[in-house]
C-alpha cells in the first residue's frame, strides 16, 4: 500500500496541473500575436520582407480578355493571351445579391475596418478552430484575400502560410489607401479563379449560368460566393451536394445580416443547384474566320514598303489605303493608352461591337455544317 501511495505522488508531480496548460496556451497565443504585430510593423516600414511597388498596387491586374459583342447584344467570343479568360466587369455590373452574399459571408465588418479585422481574427481562432463552427467565417478580410490572390504564392506548408499572413496584412492596409471599398470588392471578384478557365466573376457567371453578373439571382450569387472558400472542393459540376451545403451556409449568413428573411432563406435553401454550364474551352467559337480576321485587322501596324516582298505591291497599296481610311484597321496601334503605349486586343479588356447577329450566325453555321455533311460523301 505504501509503495502504491508513493507511486501516485510521483505521478501527480510529473503531471502539470490543468491550469498551467491553459496558461501556457494563452502565452503561446499572445506570443504569436506579438510576433505578427512586430513583423507587421517592420514590413510596413520596409525594413524586412518583400512589398509590391506603388505602381503595382495602383495597377494590380493588367491583363483582361477583350470581348466581341454581337448586334443583338450577345457575347460572340473573346480574345485572351492565356487560359485565364478574365473579362473585366465594373462594380455597377455586379448583382446586389452578389455583394450582399460576399460581405455577409467573408467579412461582416468589411465597411468598418481598414484592411485588418482584429475582432474577426479572434473569432476565427476561437470559433472556427476550437469550436469547429463553419458558419463563423474566416479571419481574413476581403482585402487580405485580395492581397493573397495578387501577391502571395501558394504556400507549401502551414508554417510558410503563417509567415505569409503579416505580409498580407501590410499589403491589405496599403490597398485600403489606394482603393475604395467598392473597388476592392470589384478587384477581388475580377481576380478569383472559379475553375474551367473562368477567371473573374464575368466568366464565372457565363460559365455556370450563361448569365451576366448583374443578372445573377440570390441562389446563384450564393453558390458563386460559396466557391470563394475553395473552388476545387465546392465545384458544382463534380460535387453538387457539398456545393449546395456551402451555398446554404452563405444563405444563412445573408439571413443573419438582414438581407433575407427567415422564410426567404428557408425556401431558397430547398432549391437544388441548377446550372447552365458552358465550359469556355469546350464550346465551339462562333465565326472562327471572322475572329482571326478581326484580330489581324485591329493589330495591324502602319504599312511600310520595306516590310512587303517585291511581288506584294498590290497588298501594300491596299493596306496603306485601309490604314488611312478604315478606323478599324490598325486601331490598336493608332490609339494610345493613358500611359502612351499601344493597345493589345489580347490583354487590354476591349469591348468590340460587331454588326453580326448571333442568331443569324448560328443558323448560317448550322446550314454550312449540314450542307458539308451532304457534300462530303461525294468527294
Amino acid at each position: 500500500m505504501g509503495k502504491k501511495s508513493v507511486s501516485n505522488k510521483k505521478t501527480n508531480k510529473t503531471m502539470p496541473p490543468k491550469n498551467d496548460i491553459v496558461k501556457w496556451l494563452w502565452r503561446l497565443f499572445f506570443l504569436f500575436i506579438a510576433v505578427n504585430v512586430v513583423a507587421f510593423l517592420l514590413m510596413s516600414s520596409g525594413l524586412i520582407g518583400y512589398l509590391p511597388r506603388i505602381d503595382e498596387l495602383e495597377n494590380p491586374i493588367d491583363k483582361y480578355a477583350s470581348q466581341v459583342i454581337s448586334s443583338d447584344d450577345q457575347l460572340l467570343f473573346t480574345y485572351s493571351q492565356s487560359d485565364e479568360n478574365r473579362i473585366f466587369v465594373s462594380y455597377n455590373e455586379l448583382s446586389p445579391y452578389l455583394i450582399h452574399a460576399l460581405v455577409a459571408t467573408e467579412d461582416r465588418r468589411y465597411y468598418n475596418h481598414s484592411g485588418i479585422d482584429f475582432i474577426g481574427l479572434g473569432r476565427a481562432v476561437f470559433k472556427t478552430l476550437l469550436l469547429q463552427d463553419e458558419s463563423s467565417g474566416g479571419g481574413s478580410t476581403i482585402t487580405q484575400q485580395l492581397a493573397k490572390l495578387l501577391y502571395s504564392p501558394k504556400a507549401n506548408n502551414k508554417l510558410q502560410r503563417v509567415f505569409q499572413k503579416p505580409i498580407e496584412w501590410v499589403i491589405a492596409t496599403k490597398l485600403e489607401r489606394f482603393y475604395t471599398k467598392d473597388e476592392i470588392i470589384n478587384l477581388y471578384l475580377n481576380k478569383y479563379d472559379f475553375n474551367y478557365n473562368a477567371v473573374g466573376i464575368e466568366s464565372a457567371a457565363r460559365t455556370y449560368f450563361n448569365k451576366r453578373p448583374i443578372d445573377l439571382n440570390i441562389q446563384e450569387s450564393a453558390m458563386l460566393v460559396g466557391m470563394l472558400k475553395n473552388s476545387s472542393l465546392y465545384n458544382p459540376v463534380r460535387r453538387e451536394n457539398v456545393t449546395k451545403e456551402r451555398r446554404d451556409v452563405v444563405l444563412a449568413q445573408m439571413r443573419k445580416a438582414g438581407h433575407l428573411t427567415l422564410q426567404e432563406a428557408d425556401s431558397i435553401q430547398k432549391l437544388p443547384i441548377e446550372l447552365d454550364f458552358n465550359r469556355a474551352d469546350h464550346v465551339a467559337i462562333p465565326a472562327p474566320y471572322y475572329r482571326q480576321h478581326l484580330a489581324k485587322m485591329m493589330m495591324a501596324v502602319k504599312p511600310e514598303r520595306k516590310n512587303y516582298a517585291s511581288w506584294q505591291g498590290q497588298q501594300f497599296t491596299e493596306d496603306s489605303l485601309a490604314w488611312e481610311t478604315d478606323p478599324l484597321f490598325g486601331w490598336c496601334n493608332k490609339n494610345k493608352k493613358p500611359d502612351g503605349s499601344n493597345y493589345n486586343v489580347y490583354t487590354d479588356g476591349l469591348k468590340i461591337y460587331s454588326t453580326i447577329d448571333s442568331r443569324m450566325q448560328k443558323y448560317a453555321e448550322q446550314a454550312v455544317r449540314e450542307h458539308l455533311q451532304y457534300l462530303q460523301p461525294q468527294f
